[in-house]
């Protein structure tokens, strides 16, 4: 190798040497920030919900799965591809975590391809009639026009489970409170050794749920004649095993599940509003919360949400029915900021269940507001 070759190659090592110096010491921005999937998926796993899931009479749209079970992320193709077995539905349920210095604040969310309750004709008639009456007042005089619905594509309910730590071992960690989502109303719960009041049971530390046939909301599982009267093909048990098993290959009524990030992929569809996976967006508040700081204090932060997919797209009966965890509400809290059940669970649990001071509200990770690894900047 001759002296000018040399050179050459020298000065190639000494660049690529300084750039990778560089990429070491330079700050991690949001984007870059390494993901904690791992470990969230590992606290998920810990608390994952049993879930009882009555079967109607058309049970395979009641089995739980992932939304692009038919290898795309259109909404408006769910419904068709969803009737046929050219698409299994395996068993798959979303999850998201968000963690205080005290808590574990974590969201599971089942989706449907079909809500099939109360007739497809009967649904795609009474749409139509109430957006010509909301048309012909210039507004929906009753404030109701967006919570009734009968049959429509897409389907996604689910729950939040908090979970008081002790320690960094997840199996010391105890489950204090459930708040599941049915027919736009929480439904508060306790499990049976922690206080008085509605009372969810456990498996270990997996609250027992029960989803409905049909319309799909979750409630806490009692197992009684009246709770599974409108199951006319029983129930099919749905527990995490980290495996998606095809409920129409098993045997029995035990299915596994898989867990799914949402961050990764609901949220991320979300980003970019109106979109084939979002039929509505809506824009949301920003959101003041403390953040748990690295020193130990914590610090009142102020972050922008935006407008984003609120809405999945959905053509079949009524139309973009079904919602993402942050677009579900309380009918009862309508004066309540929009996505405040899944952007600031901590300030909501407190309120739902007369927490005192003691329960910590301060993030020390929270994804969808940028607290995470490092310490965002303000």
């Amino acid at each position: 190798m001759n002296k000018t070759a040399k050179t050459i190659l020298l000065l190639i090592v000494l660049f690529l040497s300084f750039r990778l110096a560089a990429q070491i010491k330079a700050p991690l921005s949001p984007r870059t920030i390494p993901t904690r999937q791992a470990l969230d998926k590992k606290i998920a796993a810990q608390f994952a919900p049993v879930i009882y899931q009555g079967l109607g009479d058309q049970p395979r749209f009641d089995y739980i799965t992932n939304f692009d079970f038919d290898g795309d992320w259109k909404g408006d193709n769910n419904w068709v591809n969803a009737g046929g077995k050219t698409y299994p539905l395996r068993a798959y349920v979303y999850f998201s975590v968000i963690e205080t210095a005290t808590h574990y604040f974590v969201h599971y969310a089942a989706f449907h391809p079909r809500d099939y309750k109360g007739g497809l004709g009967k649904s795609t008639l009474l749409d139509v009639l109430i957006k010509e009456g909301v048309r012909r007042a210039g507004k929906d005089p009753t404030g109701l026009a967006d919570d009734v619905a009968l049959s429509h594509e897409n389907d996604l309910e689910g729950c939040l489970v908090v979970a008081e730590k002790h320690g960094d071992d997840l199996s010391q960690a105890v489950v204090q409170y459930v708040e599941t989502m049915a027919h736009n109303r929480y439904i508060k719960l306790r499990p049976a050794n922690t206080s008085a009041g509605a009372v969810v049971q456990m498996t270990a530390q997996h609250p027992q749920l029960f989803a409905e046939p049909k319309g799909h909301g979750i409630t806490q599982y009692i197992g009684s004649r009246e709770q599974l009267k409108n199951s006319p093909r029983g129930t099919l048990v749905y527990s995490y095993i980290g495996n998606a098993e095809n409920p129409e290959t098993m045997r029995g009524d035990a299915v596994g599940y898989d867990l799914v990030p949402m961050y990764e992929t609901l949220w991320q569809k979300a980003q970019a509003g109106e979109n084939d996976t979002f039929g509505e967006a809506a824009d949301f508040q920003d959101f003041k919360v403390e953040m748990r700081k690295l020193d130990g204090s914590n610090t009142d932060i102020e972050r922008k949400i935006g407008k984003i997919g609120a809405a999945f797209r959905g053509t079949v009966g009524f139309k973009n029915k079904a919602r993402p965890p942050w677009g579900w509400f309380d009918d009862t809290e309508k004066d309540r900021p929009r996505g405040e059940w899944f952007f600031h669970p901590a300030a909501v649990i407190a309120r739902h269940f007369n927490l005192d001071q003691n329960f910590a509200l301060a993030y020390l990770y929270h994804p969808y507001l940028q607290i995470g690894v490092t310490e965002p900047q303000q």
